[in-house]
């Protein structure tokens, strides 16, 4: 089994983003614009499964600044993009966000089916991956978990190393070659769902132009009746110099204030792997199988839920991982090999040795949860290791694993004799301190996971 950690990643294509200055250009001196400038490529990442989930593929361009040399990403947006099933049907994606590109509700892979990838730039230029064939995976047929105070690599988290180690076991076939990739997702109780920076949240909408003056002398401005759900920010939305009650709109302290608000309802942090994690069973195959497959960090002495996901690579699509993998190991030391680009199964049509990067696979995927009680812990959590005073609560715990500071919640009414009033009031609408809505999206939902134990 290989490994690779990198922590401040979440797809497959930020690793891609990481890499691509040093293996586009190879040994080339990155200080030099010149050179530099001239890389721009197509950036494709994207896999579909079986699971009955979105089916996403990521599309950008990677290139760099034409008088810095930086590099950079910008997502490829507005264009028409295809799934191609068994060369004959045409399923078309539809953009949920800049770059971002999914395939109807409900559609996913089938087994033993073959899918290419196509899409087209503003400018005409026309994309497609090599078809593969969706290969079924080995169901997870156990789970366990066991506490490692040593489980993470010391510059993951500045030092901290504690973590559980994930183990499964499940029957490779021995009819084929074998070629699997682990991932995993890991739900923790959320208890804060909102930071404003420089503004506070307000339920509803604020009125434009118009203020209240307290019985403190306090300008306030004014909700309105409308739904808002969202930090206000006044620096951002009043630059002009409004005449009122006497003077100006209300003043806004200066500083790098900001306040954190609960949830309203019950939350779950999703919190996805940024490690890859593949496996060959060239010396293996057939018969049982067990390996460690993730290392989940120990963010909080709270339950957890973990799913483990394994799926069936192609051997193509295996070895285009690989080589992010071993890239992104190399050290730079004098007996390292030059860096290669990770050139994947996409091709330009009218011009085939056009250097895109990236991959588009099809993989059978198998699922399998865990409750993680985290009973067999010991010593600080990620939340609590810095030992501060007051000490870290329960629900601040997952807050500060996952922000590195401690809350800022906004002070709440009465503002007498030493409480000090916020940094921005409102008068009217829902009480202060407001709740904050869960949002769903990637990293947040408000759905009970399957299998979330109360």
């Amino acid at each position: 089994m290989t490994k690779l950690f990198n922590s401040s990643t979440m797809r497959l294509n930020h690793f891609l983003q990481t890499l691509l200055p040093a293996l586009l250009l190879g040994c080339v001196d990155p200080d030099t614009p010149d050179l530099n400038a001239t890389v721009n490529v197509v950036v494709v990442d994207g896999t579909l499964n079986d699971l009955a989930e979105p089916q996403t593929v990521y599309l950008n361009r990677s290139r760099a600044d034409p008088k810095t040399g930086r590099f950079g990403s910008l997502p490829l947006s507005g264009l028409r993009v295809e799934l191609v099933v068994d060369s004959t049907q045409v399923v078309v994606f539809r953009e949920t966000f800049p770059g971002t590109y999914q395939l109807p509700d409900g559609f996913r892979g089938r087994v033993g089916h073959r899918y290419q990838l196509k899409f087209a730039l503003e400018d005409g230029r026309r994309y497609e991956s090599v078809p593969e064939t969706l290969q079924a995976a080995p169901a997870i047929e156990g789970l366990s978990a066991r506490f490692n105070p040593l489980g993470l690599p010391p510059l993951v988290y500045d030092g901290f190393t504690a973590a559980h180690d994930v183990s499964l076991t499940t029957t490779d076939p021995a009819d084929r070659h074998n070629y699997y990739r682990w991932d995993w997702v890991l739900y923790e109780k959320q208890d804060w769902c909102r930071s404003c920076y420089q503004g506070v949240y307000a339920v509803n909408n604020i009125l434009s132009h118009q203020y209240y003056l307290d019985d403190q002398n306090r300008i306030n401005f004014v909700s309105g009746n409308q739904l808002f759900e969202d930090c206000f920010a006044p620096m951002e939305r009043f630059n002009d110099f409004i005449e009122v009650l006497g003077g100006a709109q209300p003043k806004i302290r200066l500083g790098d204030f900001r306040y954190d608000y609960a949830c309203r309802t019950r939350c779950w942090e999703i919190i996805r792997s940024s490690d890859l994690v593949l496996f060959d069973d060239l010396y293996t195959n057939g018969g049982p199988l067990r390996q460690t497959v993730a290392q989940i960090p120990f963010f909080t002495r709270n339950p957890a839920l973990v799913e483990i996901r394994q799926a069936a690579l192609s051997q193509e699509a295996y070895q285009f991982y690989k080589l992010v993998q071993d890239q992104t190991q190399n050290n730079g030391g004098l007996t390292d090999t030059p860096p290669v680009a990770p050139i994947g199964n996409i091709r330009n049509v009218a011009r085939p040795r056009e250097r895109v990067v990236g991959y588009f696979a099809a993989a059978g995927v198998s699922v399998k949860r865990h409750w993680l009680d985290r009973k067999d812990a010991d010593g600080p959590s990620l939340g609590t290791r810095n030992n501060p005073q007051p000490p870290v609560t329960g629900q601040e715990e997952l807050f500060v694993a996952l922000n590195l500071r401690r809350l800022s919640p906004e002070p709440p009414p009465p503002y007498i004799q030493n409480r000090f009033p916020p940094a921005i009031l409102i008068f009217g609408g829902p009480p202060r301190v407001p709740t904050a809505v869960c949002v769903p999206g990637f990293n947040r939902t408000p759905v009970k996971p399957e299998g979330w134990r109360d």
